[in-house]
């Protein structure tokens, strides 16, 4: 993993271009996830495309990063999706193509819809929050719920999800992924063990959920967002409604649907070959405007 210092705090990721002997000399993929997650969501995905584009993911501020954050980091959606803005800028990132799952999907509407995508050439939204679905399911509402609780507190009910078994129920992961077991017990280790991180976490979940209406808002400025658009869902999908993947197809001028079978919300876990075939031939599909 490398580190890149931004104004919120040190951000870890890992980006297949900087390594001497990998990354291919295609157009940048960005790849965003989501809470209580961190950038090993997208492994699978990046193995698959890694011979052929430079593959970078940030490991955000969403409660399963390792290096806290400054005391006065804007840690809400659009504070966050500032921070990718911030990212791209950073690496002088150009023509990427930004894709997030999960709450990384909520990202990638609020860097579009608020003006910051002049670095973005293409956008994947891959099952995601989207309108009026914030909190999501059982998992958010769960995660809005505790994270009204001290930090402290806040701890001491996450110790839990060190058994498999609860992270397995549909108030944790287990209306979110049907294979993701190994990577679900890797993201509670930080907030489990590290204090500074239990509050950073507090923090977001805070801000997080204090804007209820901030995808519908986003949501208006989609049809400005004129370069090509891949929305990828799970058919399966129990947390975010598959009628909100159809919509945010029509919204998007360009704006495609593809639906994964056998995946509940994250397709970068239990699909990854299938959603890396998407995004791959989603890729070479021209933008009709040559000029950008």
């Amino acid at each position: 993993m490398r580190e890149i210092e931004l104004t919120a705090g040190t951000v870890e990721y890992e980006d297949t271009g900087a390594q001497s002997d990998a990354g291919g000399s295609g157009p940048a993929v960005v790849f965003l996830h989501g809470l209580m997650m961190d950038a090993s969501l997208w492994d699978g995905p990046i193995a698959e495309l890694s011979g052929e584009h430079r593959c970078v993911a940030p490991t955000l501020p969403l409660g399963a990063h390792r290096r806290a954050m400054r005391d006065d980091a804007d840690l809400s959606l659009p504070g966050v999706a500032r921070l990718v803005v911030e990212f791209l800028d950073r690496l002088d990132l150009r023509d990427v193509t930004l894709i997030g799952n999960d709450t990384g999907g909520a990202l990638v509407q609020l860097v579009v819809s608020e003006g910051a995508a002049e670095r973005v050439g293409r956008v994947v939204l891959v099952s995601c929050e989207a309108f009026d679905n914030l909190p999501p399911g059982l998992t958010g509402r769960t995660l809005a719920l505790v994270g009204k609780l001290s930090p402290r507190m806040f701890g001491l009910f996450m110790q839990q999800m060190r058994i498999g078994a609860v992270r397995r129920l549909p108030v944790a992961f287990g209306w979110l992924t049907k294979r993701g077991g190994t990577a679900t017990g890797r993201w509670m280790r930080p907030v489990i063990t590290q204090q500074e991180i239990r509050r950073d976490a507090v923090r977001m979940l805070r801000a997080v959920f204090a804007d209820t209406r901030v995808l519908l808002r986003a949501a208006e400025h989609l049809p400005a967002f004129d370069r090509p658009a891949l929305v990828v869902w799970a058919r399966d999908d129990r947390v975010m409604p598959l009628a909100h993947g159809r919509r945010l197809a029509e919204l998007l001028p360009q704006g495609r649907l593809v639906e994964i079978e056998d995946s509940y919300t994250l397709v970068p876990l239990d699909r990854p070959t299938e959603l890396a075939s998407a995004v791959r031939e989603f890729m070479h599909v021209p933008d009709p405007d040559p000029r950008r």
